[in-house]
């Protein structure tokens, strides 16, 4: 019976993590791109391959080893030398692994000769340092003038960077005049010239805007524009300066430090020299629009005139107009003051009359009068008012008697009472009961012997 030695080994069948080739190689390749940086890499170079493809294939190799590198077009592109087999070379670049082939290697970011790769990290440890100090700071820099008055231009005199400023400048704004500071751009005599020449634009300040140019060439050639004195005066400048080294892929420290950094000399001439012919096009729009606006001003000012001449009269035909609109003034007072008189005469009568009226003498006649009238009314119909009161009298009483009780007591009937109370029925009356009957000529006592109801007693 055969054991699995997994089983001796402690791993049972069902617990294995089983990789694929595939699956190793990209966690080997992750790994490896996690755990490093780019690099710099001195080398000598060897198998160098250019397949149509205009990729780059090569090793990279010391003397006791070797490392397969790519650098692909859109990086070899920018290369400004041939690379070479046994040429040694500085290359910045990041570590992977290809995964299909399972190989180790460098994908390569940039490469120069090696002798300019001490220039190179000098450079950047250079830049570093400055941009620590925030030299670089995108808020210090400042803003080009639109339309400067002069335009300062600090180069080698003679060479074609200076000719293809002053073309440029020539064809945009040939108005603008332009003031060279001659100065080295290239050796050891550069650095002092090129700050010289910063400084007298600076002290004279007879420009608006500098321009600090030189052409293009290796890092060696324009290392003057890598001075660190240099580049501080640059940032320090009190005039506004662009700064134009080499061409496009070129960069020095200037370039960081100015307040604009132009790609090519010919570029920074295009942004400090106007185009004077779009001013002229602008100033042309602008004049028509200005004279458009005075024309309609002066329009506008000249019917104004018109309407106030129209109202402009002479001051006797003003004096006229106001004499006769007080006469007609005079007459509506005249008129309004007799209109009041008449009502007021109106309300004195008025109150005339009904003073009159209530005159007392007046008053106590007619009262008089009055009286008179009714003392007459009184005398006459007294008698005959007094003897139909005297019959309605009589035959009230006759009435009045027919009704009363004693009348009734007079046909033989009588009332009989139990102390004060009349006796309405034999319930109320009890054997002893005295009782005092009321008759017409007189009162009877008796007391009660029996009582003996009626039929229709309750």
């Amino acid at each position: 019976m055969s054991i699995d030695p997994d089983i001796l080994a402690g791993h049972p069948t069902a617990e294995r993590r089983v990789y694929t080739v595939s699956r190793l190689n990209l966690e080997a390749q992750g790994l490896l791109e996690g755990s490093f940086p780019l690099i710099w890499l001195e080398a000598e170079l060897s198998n160098l391959s250019r397949p149509a493809s205009g990729h780059l294939y090569f090793s990279l190799k010391d003397d006791r080893a070797q490392v397969t590198a790519a650098m692909f077009r859109n990086r070899n592109q920018m290369l400004r030398f041939t690379p070479r087999n046994g040429q040694q070379v500085l290359v910045r670049a990041r570590i992977t692994l290809y995964v299909p082939r399972g190989s180790f290697q460098l994908v390569v970011e940039h490469m120069e000769e090696a002798g300019e790769g001490r220039l190179r990290q000098q450079f950047e440890a250079l830049k570093e340092k400055l941009r620590a100090e925030g030299l670089f700071e995108s808020d210090r820099k400042r803003l080009l003038p639109a339309l400067p008055r002069q335009i300062g231009v600090i180069t080698s005199p003679s060479g074609a960077v200076i000719r293809d400023i002053l073309h440029v400048l020539k064809r945009r704004c040939p108005q603008i005049p332009v003031l060279i500071y001659p100065a080295a751009v290239q050796g050891r005599e550069a650095p002092g010239q090129l700050r010289a020449a910063l400084a007298l634009a600076n002290a004279r300040q007879e420009c608006d805007v500098l321009i600090l140019a030189r052409g293009g060439g290796s890092l060696e050639d324009l290392w003057a524009f890598n001075d660190e004195q240099l580049a501080r005066d640059v940032a320090a400048s009190g005039i506004p300066v662009v700064s134009a080294v080499g061409h496009e892929v070129d960069t020095g420290l200037t370039d960081f430090a100015a307040d604009v950094r132009a790609p090519t000399p010919s570029a920074a001439a295009e942004l400090v020299g106007p185009d004077l012919s779009l001013f002229t096009d602008r100033l042309k729009v602008a004049q028509r629009r200005l004279a458009r606006q005075v024309q309609r001003h002066l329009l506008q000012q000249a019917e104004r005139l018109n309407a106030l001449r129209r109202r402009l009269r002479h001051p006797r035909e003003r004096l006229e107009q106001h004499a006769q609109q007080l006469d007609e003034l005079d007459a509506r007072l005249q008129r309004q003051i007799r209109h009041q008189l008449a009502l007021a005469g109106q309300q004195v009568h008025q109150l005339s009359r009904r003073l009159q009226a209530q005159n007392p003498s007046a008053l106590l006649a007619r009262r008089q009068q009055q009286l008179t009238t009714l003392a007459r009314r009184l005398v006459l119909p007294v008698p005959r008012q007094v003897k139909q009161a005297q019959r309605d009298l009589v035959q009230l009483g006759q009435r009045l008697h027919t009704a009363s009780p004693l009348a009734t007591l007079g046909r033989g009937y009588s009332i009989s009472f139990v102390g004060d109370t009349a006796l309405r029925s034999v319930a109320t009356a009890q054997p002893g009961d005295r009782l005092r009957t009321r008759l017409a000529d007189g009162e009877v006592e008796s007391e009660v012997l029996a009582v003996h109801p009626g039929p229709d007693s309750p």
